[in-house]
């Protein structure tokens, strides 16, 4: 029996999410709505093969509820969802800042989900962090492990560390492609067309990130491999090192769940 998922919200990280579980999960049947933009439901409707439908009929016909749209839009939804008898649905929030208590307070008595996901899963390598409310089954569990391991690694967590996996996971892919952005502007400045620098860095990138994967090596580790004392690397990482790479970094991560942990308070009840 194929497993019937509705995607509530059509925005980049429900198409991460569908790209992803379309890729690999054969018995799986998905819907989605959206309150506006009916030409983007026709497109993912033509690059995935999925169904567009209306909220009602999604819901009813879908076994897991995926709230994927902004997070100020998240009550609107909720406001919806507690006109139906929601007691044998798994309802999964993929909505940055949306605590599980302002889902309970609206969908008293349901099976929720608080999950937090990167855009990676359209490539099968998203890392999420989950929080599971107290009403979900044993079954429900396995049915939330088969969709996030499908496209990539999970991690059950209390929702006290939400904020942090927020900041290190969930907002994580963007700190990466601005380094990667930055590297291929230095390129240029030193003398490369950007075809050139976008080609070096990239492949660089990939290459870094396969070593990691599969050599067993720690990036501490690997990172002292390259780097010859007062060698060429040596003197980059240098100035990394006295303009407080660490530091701008622990200072980003910091902002990024202060504001996850704002955004909890603003949308709670």
């Amino acid at each position: 029996m194929k497993l019937s998922v509705g995607f509530i919200g059509a925005g980049n990280i429900a198409e991460a999410m569908i790209s992803g579980l379309t890729k690999v999960e054969k018995d799986i049947q998905i819907r989605v709505t959206n309150q506006s933009n009916h030409e983007r439901l026709q497109d993912l409707v033509a690059k995935y093969g999925i169904m567009a439908v209306q909220l009602k009929e999604l819901i009813e016909n879908s076994a897991v509820l995926i709230i994927a749209v902004k997070p100020k839009n998240v009550v609107d939804v909720l406001k919806h969802l507690k006109n139906y008898a929601l007691g044998d649905k798994l309802i999964i929030s993929v909505a940055a800042g949306i605590p599980l208590r302002l889902l309970n307070q609206y969908l008293p008595g349901a099976a929720v989900i608080r999950a937090m996901p990167n855009t990676s899963t359209t490539v099968l390598h998203s890392m999420t962090g989950l929080v599971r409310g107290e009403n979900v089954t044993a079954e429900q569990t396995e049915i939330v492990e088969q969709i996030f391991s499908a496209v990539g690694k999970i991690l059950w967590i209390p929702e006290e560390k939400m904020n942090a996996i927020t900041a290190i996971s969930g907002s994580g892919p963007a700190y990466f492609y601005l380094f990667i952005e930055s590297l291929i502007l230095a390129g240029i400045q030193l003398g490369l067309t950007e075809e050139e620098a976008e080609m070096l860095v990239l492949e660089t990138s990939i290459g870094a990130g396969k070593m990691i994967a599969e050599s067993g090596k720690s990036p501490g580790r690997l990172r002292k491999e390259v780097t010859s004392p007062n060698g060429t690397t040596y003197a980059a990482i240098s100035v990394f090192t006295e303009e407080r790479l660490a530091e701008i970094v622990l200072k980003a991560a910091k902002a990024c769940a202060r504001r996850s942990e704002a955004m909890e308070g603003e949308y709670s009840l």
